[in-house]
């Protein structure tokens, strides 16, 4: 027996997709053997979203299905979600923490579309094309350059230096712009990026500013009042990160006064949950403002990658027990273990549950092959390889421990 074998039968394990998840996905799930795959076009709620998962052990949601606490608890069966998209908001951690449930996204796959697009908006906002657009489709002819400009030789100051920002590092380099950063963490430069000791000094001194950070209470509203002081210079504003970044009433009036010339926003405080719920903006009708649906990572190229990585890491915790990548349950990488059996116990983190996990292993004469172990500060997540003779008595023990969540044979 080997590991790509599950004591669940494969065509039993229902798997549920919302919202119109990568068929890279679906052909990655059906390639592993799995066939019990329910497909839905939209995000679910309620009633509805709550007896679609009541026999699933696996949902796959994008950004608008909210997993809430009382979602996952009544999903009994759920063993693990899968997050098509960079952020997990939409999932009460905690809830899926102590239930026992494992929780993946794809933190990188979108990058570059994201990064493409703000380099684009970037000359966009610096020809002035929004204006000159509207200007065309109303049927006056604006050829003029005045205070259109070349991004060449421009200076670019990134705020926050990870992933999508150092992406737009190395492609605003290609095209000629000096690259500055600032984040609260040292991070290296890639190519010829310059650090900057502070955010006001990296507004001071760039001519476009380019935000990249998460979404935490520390960043929200990072752009206030004051921050958006300090932009006195007509600078290009471009938010590709989270809408609570920034202040947006008071980017309006920064954007008024000109001191701001141009902005290009992907995301806001409050976004509509569907097509069908009308947008609305302080920032609408302004000139030179770029505002796009959330799409810095809607490509077809980004969905596709998305797809192919949550659900390989999927794939790997329903067949392996590997948690890399994990959300919620500790993260484990484990090696592959011919003739065995494979057990995983997932339990509350407190004191004596290891000990008491190999003092009922050890009154069975079992023989353990292979033990491995990871905690976080609610859980812990115990992976034992045994010999085959053992496991249904051995797990019959390990689901009698006091503070075991989830306690099952994998293989």
């Amino acid at each position: 027996m080997t590991t790509s074998t599950t004591s669940f039968p494969k065509d039993k394990m229902k798997i549920v997709l919302l919202e119109s998840i990568s068929q890279s996905a679906i052909n990655a799930f059906k390639d592993a053997g799995y066939t019990q795959i329910e497909e839905y076009s939209g995000a679910l709620s309620g009633e509805k979203l709550e007896r679609v998962l009541k026999d699933a052990k696996v949902v796959c949601i994008r950004s608008k299905t909210q997993l809430t606490k009382e979602v996952i608890d009544k999903a009994k069966k759920l063993v693990a979600i899968g997050c098509f998209c960079i952020g997990t908001n939409q999932v009460d951690l905690e809830a899926a923490n102590k239930a026992g449930v494992c929780v993946f996204n794809a933190p990188f796959s979108n990058t570059r579309s994201v990064a493409e697009l703000v380099i684009a908006s970037a000359i966009m906002l610096i020809r002035k094309i929004p204006d000159k657009n509207k200007a065309a489709h109303a049927g006056e002819w604006e050829k003029d350059s005045t205070n259109a400009h070349e991004i060449r030789g421009k200076r670019l100051g990134i705020v926050g230096y990870g992933h999508i920002g150092s992406q737009v590092s190395i492609l605003a380099e290609a095209i000629g712009l000096r690259v500055f950063y600032y984040d609260t963490e040292n991070k290296l430069p890639l190519g010829n990026a310059e650090e900057v000791s502070s955010l006001k000094a990296l507004i001071e001194s760039c001519d476009i500013i380019s935000i990249h950070v998460p979404g935490t209470k520390q960043t929200k509203n990072l752009f206030d009042k004051e921050v958006l002081g300090w932009f006195q210079n007509e600078q290009i504003l471009i938010n590709m990160s989270r809408g609570d970044v920034i202040d947006i009433d008071n980017l309006k009036r920064t954007l008024e006064e000109k001191r701001i010339s141009g902005a290009a926003l992907d995301v806001f405080p409050e976004e509509p949950k569907s097509k069908a719920e009308k947008f609305t903006s302080p920032l609408q009708n302004l000139s030179n403002v770029i505002l796009t649906p959330h799409i810095g990572g809607s490509t077809e190229e980004a969905q596709w990658n998305i797809g192919l990585d949550v659900s390989a890491k999927l794939i790997k915790y329903i067949e392996n027990g590997a948690s890399i990548g994990s959300h919620s349950i500790p993260e484990l990488s484990l090696p592959k273990m011919e003739e065995t059996h494979r057990i995983l116990h997932i339990h509350k983190n407190v004191s004596g549950v290891l000990s008491e996990i190999n003092s009922k292993i050890s009154k069975l004469n079992v023989n353990i092959l292979g033990q491995y172990l990871s905690t976080n500060f609610e859980v812990g997540y115990v992976v034992l390889d045994i010999s085959k003779n053992d496991s249904l008595d051995a797990l019959k023990e390990l689901k009698s421990i006091q503070h075991t969540i989830k306690a099952r044979i994998l293989y």
